[in-house]
């Protein structure tokens, strides 16, 4: 089952004290003008920011939780995207190569400051979303900033952000910042076995692992053939430190013309090299961890990290070809640590 669409989620587990601060702001009338919700990838901070725009725009119901029905007329109608009150901005795919763009564009935002000028339609609040504020660029951030300093009356900003350093230092000062941190293993549990029951429970434990704690990351990977290309990080690792050169030719047989597998497959692998690190330096590496580790200083295996970062960031924004970005990548790979 894929990720559900957080405008029309109604589970959010795992967030408890997140949604307490937000209940209790509300109930005392302290409630911040703009929030910042920050978070790895998948954690559901878009999840818990129309969660709480569709209890705002239900007339703030007596609860002790921010969860309305699916049933509930404002519920329909957000998912829907139809509720007069509510605008959200995210990135959006260029028209002419149907991709998705890597910046917020400036005219997206000065939408915001129109929308958040009008009276609310339904005499409560207004509420604008920016999921994905790391991809504002100069101008989209300095039109937002505008926004946060001279706030309407009866409208929310909520921000979602996954890198809040990318952010300048004057939005995220205007802001009451809410951080979620990676789902415990219980919750994740639970969400894995209601989305994905008819993954085996080794599977699914797979996916827990991989997904440190964020759903909406073990969901994509479920849809995204995560735990075939995982398989293959597992043997490009373990055939370190004489890692053969055909590897990468039979990686890219293998991912095929997947939109998604030369993102996956990056990802995963420098996600195998952190955590081998992190846990060795922590002592708790487990032998195929600490036999990888061990294969070169901490400050060269940061270095390598670095570099399949910037070639794995520069062949997506550029789309390069991406066969030859794997035989570059695991050539760095290879060719450190013979």
């Amino acid at each position: 089952m894929p990720a559900p669409d957080p405008r029309a989620n109604p589970m959010l587990l795992g967030h408890a004290a997140a949604e307490a601060t937000l209940l209790e702001a509300m109930r005392a009338n302290r409630l911040h003008h703009a929030w910042l919700i920050t978070g790895p990838d998948g954690v559901g901070k878009a999840t818990l920011a129309y969660r709480f725009a569709r209890f705002l725009l239900s007339g703030r119901p007596v609860s002790d939780s921010l969860a309305l029905e699916p049933a509930h007329p404002t519920f329909r109608r957000v998912a829907a995207g139809s509720h007069a009150d509510l605008h959200s901005v995210e990135l959006q795919r260029n028209a002419k190569t149907g991709r998705l763009r890597s910046q917020i564009a400036v005219e997206d935002i000065r939408k915001i400051n129109t929308f958040m000028a009008l009276t609310p339609a339904e005499g409560g609040w207004r509420v604008a979303i920016v999921d994905g504020a790391e991809d504002l660029n100069q101008a989209s951030a300095n039109a937002l900033l505008k926004i946060l300093e001279e706030p309407p009356t009866r409208a929310i900003l909520l921000l979602t952000c996954t890198a809040p350093g990318r952010l300048p230092a004057t939005i995220r000062s205007r802001c009451r910042r809410l951080r979620l941190s990676p789902l415990a293993d219980e919750p994740m549990g639970r969400i894995l076995a209601d989305y994905l029951p008819d993954l085996s429970e080794e599977q699914r434990g797979r996916l827990l692992t991989l997904a440190e704690g964020s759903p909406g990351r073990a969901l994509a990977l479920a849809e995204e053939e995560g735990l075939k290309i995982a398989a293959l990080v597992d043997e490009v690792l373990a055939d370190l430190p004489n890692l053969p050169l055909t590897r990468a030719l039979e990686v890219s047989d293998a991912l095929g013309r997947s939109e998604t597998g030369f993102s996956t497959f990056m990802d995963l692998l420098r996600a195998g090299i952190a955590a081998a690190v992190r846990e060795a330096a922590r002592g708790r590496a487990d032998p195929d961890q600490q036999r990888l580790a061990s294969q070169r200083p901490l400050d060269a295996w940061g270095e390598l990290w670095h570099g399949l970062t910037a070639l794995q960031d520069e062949t997506e924004r550029a789309n390069l070809d991406k066969r030859q970005a794997l035989i570059e990548g695991l050539g760095m790979l290879a060719g450190k640590t013979q």
